[in-house]
């Protein structure tokens, strides 16, 4: 029986051989807020077909593992990031997307606090780049970003996942100008305010800001008891 498989295996290998010539990879977009601005982390490009231009983090996935293990393995080598969680997002597989071959990603993303975490450089210049100002990637990792950013945008309204993006202790005007880098709009701060005050997300713990150029506000911090399974919160833990 086990010899006849192996046949069964190696027939199809050798008549399909085409399709055993392709090759996975893994794209992560991993998303910050600095300055009043969302940012993403993006890296020089090493192939000269993309010489001087930004892209994405991302590699191949290797014979011997996982999407999501490659996915780590990515940041790891890249930032030395290893404590933040990355949600699977779109697979993308345009026949002509990659120079070297026919290749298909899978897209995950993040949100970090960019001050709680501490990246090393590794291999190629890296930094945060502020997502308004972003008009050309490498390969098609402007698509990628964008559809994890349409995603984004789909769900902040229902799931408190941007909060992964602040500090533990944050304003109402921080929080709102999060939510406008996100959609890339104005939003009228007293329905905002209004909005989120029903919803019972925050708890005023009492302090005011400190060293700011304007009137102090309240600060505020995210109301993780609200959310009793925890499941829609907890994106900067390993799954």
């Amino acid at each position: 029986m086990g010899t006849a498989l192996q046949k069964t295996i190696h027939q199809l290998k050798s008549e399909n051989r085409e399709f055993f010539h392709m090759a996975l990879s893994v794209d992560c977009v991993i998303l910050g807020f600095d300055e009043n601005e969302l940012k993403v982390l993006l890296i020089k490009s090493d192939l000269e077909e993309f010489s001087d231009q930004w892209s994405l983090l991302g590699d191949l996935v290797r014979p011997d593992e996982n999407l999501d293990s490659a996915s780590y393995r990515v940041l790891k080598e890249r930032t030395g990031l290893d404590d933040v969680f990355l949600e699977q997002v779109y697979t993308f597989g345009d026949v002509n997307r990659h120079p070297a071959g026919r290749v298909i990603t899978t897209a995950w993303y993040s949100l970090i606090n960019i001050k709680d975490h501490q990246m090393s450089l590794a291999h190629n210049e890296l930094h945060w780049h502020p997502v308004s100002e972003i008009t050309t990637l490498a390969f098609d990792h402007k698509k990628i970003l964008d559809t994890c950013l349409h995603q984004l945008q789909s769900k902040i309204d229902e799931h408190p996942i941007v909060f992964n993006l602040l500090p533990e202790k944050f304003s109402l005007r921080e929080l709102q100008s999060l939510y406008e880098s996100i959609h890339g709009t104005k939003l009228d701060r007293r329905n905002f305010r209004k909005k989120f005050f029903l919803m019972d997300w925050l708890i005023d713990v009492n302090e005011l800001e400190q060293d700011v150029p304007h009137r102090p506000g309240k600060l505020y911090r995210f109301n993780a008891d609200r959310f009793s399974d925890g499941k829609k919160v907890k994106l900067q833990e390993h799954a």
